[in-house]
């Protein structure tokens, strides 16, 4: 079973996620801020995380640059980007950070199950 990583603060976008992910086959465990994300990421092994950008304290943006500055040369986790920040260069600033893929909120969750497979399959 694919387990995810929910990286999200306002719990009722963490429910909707489990509402819809949980069903469609994934493990879900979550991570409520940013401070929790990074040692979520370590207990938990997941398959893919999905990162809310706009969080308290350290930033999603930051998250993601942890991430890849702890990860060995022969891991990769894929990195889905969440956020409300549309405007501008946000995209880039996500991917610059070492996300993988980036939707903005709010999201259709048949879109996200759909974005989730393809990162999948592009890590694989």
């Amino acid at each position: 079973m694919t387990r995810i990583l929910v990286v999200e603060d306002d719990a009722r976008n963490r429910q909707l996620y489990r509402d819809v992910l949980i069903p469609a086959g994934y493990t879900v465990v979550e991570a409520v801020d940013g401070e929790s994300a990074i040692p979520a990421w370590r207990e938990h092994h997941p398959d893919i995380i999905l990162l809310d950008i706009g969080l308290p304290g350290i930033s999603g943006l930051e998250v993601a640059r942890q991430i890849r500055r702890s990860e060995k040369h022969d891991e990769h986790v894929p990195i889905l980007a969440v956020t409300s920040y549309t405007a501008g260069d946000d995209p880039e600033k996500a991917f610059a950070a070492g996300c993988d893929a980036y939707m903005p909120k709010p999201v259709n969750l048949e879109e996200l199950k759909t974005k989730l497979e393809e990162v999948l399959k592009l890590a694989r």
